[in-house]
C-alpha cells in the first residue's frame, strides 16, 4: 500500500527545528530550514569542509582490510561512518606497535538508549573484536546534569538531580553491556563515580591549556553558562588519554597515598599509546580541542584519531537526529514489538509518492525514506539492501512494504537486545566498572613490539606496600631502571631535536 504522506523534507513544525542555518555541535543538531519552512537534510560534505576533517575513502577501507585481514564493517562500506582524523595513522600504529586504545562515550539523558545511541557502540564493538584492543567507555552523568540545569536557567527540576543522572548512567551502562562487549577488554565508568587520581591530574593540566574564549567558540557558551559546563570540556578530552587509566594497563594507580607517599608519579609510557575515538560528528569539536593540545601536556600524547559517523535520522526524516526527549522521534531499546510497528507505520517519513499509481509509475526515493535508512544501518546483507533500493526506485516496491521489512528487522534486533539486557544485573555492571588490568592481544606480529611494563609497576603478583611508606626493594630497582631509561630517552630526544634544528638551518642557508 502506498503512503499518503507527502514526499520531500518534513515540515519544520514536526521536527521542532528553529534554526535557519545548519548547526552541528555537541549540544545542537539541525540541518536548518529552507525558505518554505521545511527542515533540510544535514549537509555532510559541508561539515567535512567546516570541521576540517577528511573523508573516509575506498583507499582507507582497503588499507583497513589489508591490516586486519577482515572486511570493513557495513557502516564503513555504506558511508555511514564517513569521515576521520588520522585513521590511517591508527592503522600504522597497530602495525608498528601492536595496539592502541579505543575510547567512546554516552551522555545519559534518559533511562533507556534508543537505536541511534547503539550505532557507535555496535561499530566500536566490532573494531574491538577485529583489533583485539582495550576499550574505555565514559558515561558523562555530570555533564548531562550541568547542561540540563543550565538549559533550565539554573533551576533544578524534579527528576533531574545529579543522582537521577547517575541512575540514568547505570541503566545506560547495562544497555551498553547488553550489546555484547567483553568485560575482560572493556572498562565502563561514570564521571561521578570514577574521576580522581591520574584522570583528575590530566584534567587539571588540560584545563590550564583552555581559555573561556576557546570554549565559547567551540560550544557557543555565553556569560550565563555555568562554570561547571565551561570546564567540562577538559574532562571529556583527557578521557581519551590512556594515561588517565593506569590500572587498565597493568600499572599502579597512585591516587592512593599508601602506594606513593610522595604523590608525584605519572606513567610516561602510557602517554605514547595512540587512541581511536568512534563517535558521531557532533562530538568532533571536543576532540579538535584535544588534538590541538595533546602535545602540550607534561607528558606529550600523540594526536587522538577519530572516525566519525552520520546521525541516525529521526523518524520524521532528514534534518535532525533521534532524541531521547521526544518519544515519537526515536525507536527506544525498551520499546515493545507493537510500539516499534506503530512508530514506523505512523511516524517514519516516506520517500514514496502520494498515490499508489504515482509510486508504480515513478518509483520512490530511498535516499530520504526513513524505513530504508534504518535498514541501511541494521541490515547486514549488502545484496538485499541494494535490491530493496532498486525495487523502491522502480516502483515495484511500495512504501508500506518497505516499512514492513524495516519493522521486521528492528523488532528482531531489539528483541535480541532485550533478551541479553534481562541478564545484565548489578554484579555484571560492576564487573565492567571495576578498574583492573584489561586482557587483550592486539596485533600478534607488530613490526616494533611494545616493551612490557616494568615488573614493579605491573598490577598483579606484587608484594604489598610497606607499612612505613618506603618503597620495597623491587620498587626501588624499578624506579632506578625507569630513571635510567628516562634519561636515555631524554638524551636521544635532545640529540634528535638538535639534528632537526641543524638540518633546518642548512636548508634555510641553501635557500
Amino acid at each position: 500500500m502506498a503512503s499518503t504522506e507527502a514526499s520531500g523534507a518534513p515540515p519544520v513544525a514536526e521536527q521542532k527545528i528553529e534554526a535557519a542555518e545548519q548547526k552541528i555541535d555537541p549540544y545542537n543538531v539541525s540541518g536548518g530550514v529552507d525558505e518554505a519552512g521545511n527542515a533540510k537534510a544535514i549537509d555532510y560534505n559541508r561539515l567535512i569542509e567546516l570541521f576540517g576533517v577528511q573523508p573516509l575513502t575506498d583507499a582507507h577501507l582497503k588499507r583497513f582490510e589489508q591490516v586486519t585481514g577482515k572486511p570493513a564493517h557495513r557502516l564503513m562500506r555504506r558511508g555511514l561512518f564517513f569521515s576521520h582524523r588520522d585513521f590511517d595513522k591508527i592503522l600504522d600504529a597497530y602495525e608498528r606497535d601492536g595496539t592502541f586504545m579505543l575510547y567512546t562515550g554516552r551522555g545519559p539523558s534518559s533511562g533507556s538508549m534508543h537505536l541511534g545511541h547503539t550505532v557507535p557502540f555496535l561499530f566500536t564493538k566490532e573494531l574491538q573484536e577485529i583489533f583485539d584492543v582495550p576499550l574505555v567507555i565514559m558515561l558523562t552523568d555530570d555533564e548531562k546534569y550541568l547542561y540540563t540545569r543550565n538549559k533550565n536557567g539554573g533551576v533544578q527540576k524534579k527528576g533531574q538531580t545529579a543522582e537521577d543522572f547517575l541512575e540514568f548512567a547505570h541503566e545506560n551502562a547495562k544497555d551498553i553491556i547488553a550489546l555484547g562487549f567483553d568485560p575482560n577488554k572493556t572498562f565502563i565508568y561514570t564521571d561521578y563515580e570514577f574521576n580522581g587520581g591520574h584522570f583528575y591530574r590530566n584534567a587539571s593540566e588540560f584545563e590550564s591549556l583552555l581559555t573561556f574564549n576557546q570554549a565559547e567558540g567551540a560550544f557557543g557558551f555565553t556569560g550565563s553558562t555555568n562554570v561547571g559546563l565551561i570546564a567540562y570540556g577538559a574532562k571529556q578530552c583527557v578521557a581519551a588519554f590512556p594515561s588517565s587509566y593506569p590500572e587498565l594497563f597493568g600499572y599502579k594507580d597512585y591516587r592512593y597515598p599508601e602506594l606513593d607517599p610522595a604523590g608525584k608519579r605519572r606513567h610516561k609510557d602510557l602517554s605514547k599509546i595512540m587512541t581511536l575515538i568512534p563517535c558521531a560528528i557532533d562530538q568532533e569539536p571536543y576532540f579538535r580541542m584535544l588534538r590541538d593540545r595533546c602535545e602540550r601536556m607534561t607528558d606529550p600524547h600523540p594526536k587522538t584519531a577519530l572516525i566519525l559517523s552520520k546521525f541516525l535520522t529521526a523518524l520524521q526524516g532528514p534534518g535532525g537526529k533521534m532524541s531521547a526527549s521526544d518519544a515519537n522521534s526515536a525507536i527506544f531499546m525498551s520499546d515493545t514489538p507493537s510500539q516499534i510497528k506503530n512508530k514506523i507505520n505512523r511516524h517514519a517519513f516516506s520517500g514514496g509518492r502520494e498515490t499508489l499509481e504515482e509510486q508504480r509509475a515513478l518509483g520512490g526515493n530511498p535516499d530520504v525514506d526513513v524505513a530504508y535508512t534504518y535498514l541501511s544501518y541494521f541490515l547486514e546483507d549488502d545484496a538485499e539492501l541494494d535490491d530493496l533500493a532498486a525495487k523502491y526506485r522502480s516502483g515495484e516496491m511500495l512504501t508500506g512494504e518497505m516499512k514492513q521489512r524495516c519493522i521486521a528487522e528492528l523488532q528482531k534486533f531489539v528483541a535480541a537486545f532485550q533478551e541479553r539486557r534481562s541478564k545484565v544485573d548489578l554484579d555484571a555492571m560492576r564487573e565492567f566498572m571495576r578498574p583492573k588490568k584489561l586482557e587483550y592481544v592486539g596485533n600478534p606480529s607488530p613490526k616494533k613490539p611494545v616493551p612490557a611494563a616494568p615488573a614493579a609497576q605491573a598490577g598483579e603478583g606484587e608484594s604489598a606496600p610497606r607499612e612505613d611508606g618506603k618503597l620495597t626493594k623491587g620498587e626501588r630497582k624499578a624506579a632506578k631502571v625507569a630513571a635510567a631509561k628516562a634519561e636515555k630517552l631524554a638524551l636521544r630526544e635532545k640529540k634528535e631535536a638538535e639534528q632537526a634544528a641543524e638540518k633546518e638551518k642548512k636548508a634555510e642557508e641553501a635557500a
